[in-house]
């Protein structure tokens, strides 16, 4: 049984950089990139189902929307855990973009809940919070962990919120409740620090170093049944030009960005990270 494949919808990974089989599917990287209509996802999702692994290693963070596919196989209980820089719980459309995948993680019987790990932009906090899935949040079924190293101390004081001081205090916390659990780890490298990942997005705070203790936090009280890793730096590619428009608005301004340099650094990041997701 196959258990890890390598989805290339945007040669964002050098060749090589793991050793997995490759699934071909440039076809289909501008038309999902950032954001896609249902019926595309739902074509997708049909040519690609049986070919499908427990761990899959895929493109740019534009594409993490395709995690909530990959959760769709799932047939038992399980706890999402996402590590991302964005919460990726955006109430608005587009239905399916990689702002709101989190909405449709959620919409699966078997997900007990999802927690979000690392984020540091400003969708947590006012007034973009006002944009998000608080519902779910307050619902219990969604938790977002904030960096609030920076805000005030009212800020400090958020629900989820974390600071480098005491994250791993309360991450390990979280782990020990998960209790045998079935766990599902999604991983976008902008939750990483810019020395580690080179993204289309924001760089957070975590290292690759925290991302291996926290794994290894999960599998001493629960199993990884299945993961995935997004984010990596792929040149844009839009299939529909108010797809284009409006994934430029969303965009941050970055600087121009060296693709072997992003390939290097984000492999070698892969190298110590896969091992750790995938066994």
């Amino acid at each position: 049984m196959v258990t890890a494949i390598h989805l290339n919808l945007d040669d964002a990974w050098e060749p090589g950089s793991v050793a997995l089989e490759t699934i071909e599917a440039k076809s289909w990287g501008p038309q999902l990139r950032f954001s896609a209509p249902g019926e595309l996802i739902e074509n997708l999702y049909r040519e690609y189902e049986t070919r499908l692994a427990p761990f899959i290693l895929y493109g740019s963070g534009d594409f993490h929307h395709l995690s909530a596919l990959w959760l769709r196989r799932i047939r038992e209980p399980f706890v999402l855990v996402s590590f991302d820089n964005h919460p990726d719980w955006d109430v608005r459309p587009p239905r399916w973009g990689c702002g709101a995948w989190i909405n449709r993680a959620l919409e699966l019987p078997e997900l007990i809940r999802a927690s979000v790990w690392g984020c540091g932009n400003f969708e947590c906090w006012w007034p973009g919070q006002l944009f998000g899935n608080r519902r779910a949040e307050r619902e219990g079924r969604l938790e977002v962990h904030p960096w609030a190293d920076h805000r005030s101390p009212g800020d400090q004081t958020r629900r989820g919120a974390i600071l480098r001081s005491n994250w791993r205090e309360k991450f390990s916390g979280f782990a020990a409740q998960l209790a045998g659990t079935g766990v599902y780890v999604t991983i976008d490298l902008d939750c990483l620090r810019r020395e580690e990942a080179i993204t289309n997005w924001e760089n957070g705070r975590f290292t690759v170093e925290d991302l291996i203790w926290a794994l290894g936090e999960i599998r001493a009280t629960a199993p990884i049944i299945g993961g995935d890793i997004c984010g990596a730096f792929s040149k844009p590619s839009y299939a529909r030009a108010g797809q284009r428009f409006i994934a430029g608005m969303d965009h941050p301004k970055l600087r121009t960005i060296d693709v072997a340099e992003a390939h290097e650094t984000n492999g070698s990041t892969l190298h110590s990270l896969w091992p750790a997701l995938a066994g």
